[in-house]
């Protein structure tokens, strides 16, 4: 009895250090066969800086096996963990002062209302997905464009993976191992928050919206806080922007187009418009060149108050 209400909770955990640990083989990979190919490093590191394969990862297989609420958690609770927890702590350790181009901020004040597209009908929908991705594309190809002559995307682990040289089958392994491995942990974590929903009766969307996605990127708090420490406040800036991207436009693209599921009202009337206010929020600070403490107070306890609203609302 005792190890059936353990069980959810050890699956949970140990899905989530699969994939981050597969995330980090797929990059290596990725890298390793863009090397081999000749592919520019700078382009590589700027597409690259915001991957969060655990994030698509964990949203997927919660799509196929059609639970809704944690599939889009990935997307809504995901991104705004992003901005008030990730940027406002790091902002709270480390002030950013940045001046970022208009362009990223245009970017970052349409990427959370676009998303909504997504929920047209009370499901996400292939069409929508198709303008998702699309639009993802074109976004990411202006970040790599406008970061040229000034480094607003960068990775550690971008920069780690390219100091080892790799050979075709090591490169070509370690992809296919990350992929495989990825959508291992996927499956695990979300057996485990369904089951966790099952054994503590929480609701469903609270797992989903807050408990999974802070679980599976904590990790972006250190790489939001990393490179302002280091005196590169523009590169977590433009880090995430990227990420948001990532989880918004590209994660939220895939699952409408491959395996639509059908949204509970309360992702439309309080996560979303939740995510375009707080992105917004965040957008106003960076035109206004700082993300000082107060900034960053506010944020997390926007946060508290997101999950507050969904203890109450969910």
């Amino acid at each position: 009895m005792i190890w059936s209400s353990v069980w959810p909770f050890v699956l949970f955990v140990v899905g989530i250090v699969v994939v981050i640990w597969a995330t980090e083989r797929l990059l290596e990979g990725l890298i390793g066969l863009a090397g081999l190919l000749r592919v520019s490093a700078f382009a590589v590191a700027a597409v690259l800086s915001g991957f969060e394969a655990e994030n698509v990862a964990v949203g997927l297989a919660a799509a196929r096996r059609e639970a809704a609420e944690l599939a889009l958690g990935t997307v809504f609770g995901g991104a705004i963990f992003l901005v008030c927890v990730a940027l406002g702590l790091g902002a709270l350790l480390y002030p950013l002062r940045v001046t970022l181009p208009r362009g990223f901020l245009v970017l970052m004040a349409v990427c959370p209302v676009l998303v909504g597209v997504g929920l047209i009908g009370g499901s996400t929908s292939r069409p929508a997905g198709a303008v998702l991705l699309v639009a993802f594309a074109a976004a990411i190809l202006y970040l790599v464009r406008a970061s040229r002559d000034h480094a607003f995307l960068e990775s550690e682990e971008v920069k780690e993976a390219e100091e080892e040289r790799r050979s075709y089958p090591v490169a070509i392994g370690l992809t296919v191992v990350g992929l495989v491995v990825i959508a291992v942990g996927g499956e695990l974590v979300t057996r485990g928050a369904e089951g966790i929903v099952s054994v503590l009766g929480l609701s469903t969307l609270l797992v989903g919206m807050v408990v999974t996605p802070a679980a599976i990127e904590i990790e972006e708090v250190i790489r939001q806080a990393i490179p302002a420490r280091e005196g590169r406040p523009e590169v977590s800036a433009g880090n995430l922007v990227g990420t948001l991207l990532y989880f918004l436009w590209f994660n939220m693209g895939l699952i409408s187009l491959f395996l639509p599921v059908r949204a509970d009202p309360l992702v439309a009337r309080l996560d979303w418009p939740y995510l375009v206010g707080v992105t917004w929020l965040a957008t106003l600070f960076f035109a206004r060149g700082r993300v000082g403490r107060p900034e960053g107070a506010l944020l997390v306890a926007l946060y508290v108050v997101y999950v507050v609203s969904h203890i109450a609302f969910g």
